[in-house]
Formats: C-alpha cells, structure tokens, sequence
C-alpha cells in the first residue's frame, strides 16, 4: 500500500551497521548504536534497530488510538500507554521479528478498549507496514 501523497518524510542515515551511528540531516537526532549481549555484541551503551522500530511502533499506534477515540467519541485517558515489545530470531534464511503491543486504556471499559485496539491496528502505519510480513501481537491490559 502506497499513499498518493507524502505528507512528511524522516530521514536517517546509519553507519558503522549495528555498532555505529544514527544521525539526522539536521542534526535533530545522534544516536549511538550498539549489538545487545543477547545478538552477540558487547552490550555497550547505545540503542538498537529493535528499540527504535519499538518506540516508533509504539508512537504512532497510541497516536492511532487516539484518534480512533476522537471519530467514535470515547474519552482515551491521557495516562493512555502502549508499549511495544520487539523481538529478533533467527529464520531460514537470515532473520525476522515479532511485536507484541501492550495498551493501556485506564478507566475503559475491556470491551471498548479492545475494540479500539483493533480499530487502530487497521489505521496505524505502522501496522500496515507489517500486515503479513511481522507477527503482531495486541494486548489490552
């Protein structure tokens, strides 16, 4: 699925691979990169693919949640969370990832919340972007 208009474009550019750098053109966003002790690596200080695609995750499916509670006219509580948990094994061949989001909708009802989980998993971009491709776990707490 491709939109028919960009509406905003990110831009990252990473070197070094898994121990290296992320940098932002603008100079808006320099991380330092680093393998975990569970991948192999030295576990050093520094994030990892997997936590920047889950807090991105999480992000914009809160962002997704909420909307949906602005068209349906339910009140989502603003101490409102998700967490994302990403996983990385191995396949054959190389790699793949799982994600399981954990919602946390204080003060609504399960019902409700479960149906505004769903309706946000069917906008997010996040969750097109891995319909078919990512196991995607929702949870609502």
């Amino acid at each position: 699925m491709t939109p028919e208009t960009i509406l905003y474009e990110a831009t990252m550019t990473a070197t070094g691979g898994r121990q290296g750098r992320a940098e932002a053109p603008d100079g808006s966003l320099s991380l330092a990169l680093s393998v975990p002790k569970a991948l192999g690596g030295p576990g050093r200080a520094g994030t990892n693919p997997e936590q920047l695609f889950a807090a991105g995750y999480a992000a914009c499916f809160l962002g997704a949640v909420k909307l949906v509670g602005r068209q349906q006219k339910i009140a989502v509580p603003e101490d409102a969370a998700v967490t994302a948990t990403v996983g990385i094994g191995a396949v054959d061949p190389g790699y793949a990832l799982a994600v399981e989001l954990s919602v946390h909708l204080p003060g609504v009802g399960p019902d409700v919340a479960r149906a505004i989980v769903q309706a946000a998993h069917a906008r997010c971009p996040y969750s097109h972007a891995t319909r078919g491709n990512v196991a995607v776990t929702l949870t609502v707490l």
